[in-house]
């Protein structure tokens, strides 16, 4: 997926088949990929401590694991 920190309002879109997140939280001290892995949450209807950043810490493209339902 690919993020953009600093954003206006936070947003998930999905386009040319990309997943796109848009955060107000600045790309500083973790801020934007804690804001990042909550929205994706919310929008996954999952809560947080399913997610996972695994790539991407420094970056504007993420991988993100999400832990199976149980």
């Amino acid at each position: 997926m690919r993020v953009t920190p600093g954003a206006s309002r936070d947003a998930v879109r999905v386009a040319d088949g990309a997943v796109q997140l848009h955060v107000t939280a600045p790309p500083a001290d973790g801020a934007a990929n804690e804001a990042v892995l909550r929205l994706l949450a919310a929008a996954l209807d999952r809560p947080r401590r399913d997610l996972t950043l695994l790539r991407g810490a420094t970056g504007r493209v993420k991988l993100v694991g999400i832990a199976p339902e149980r």
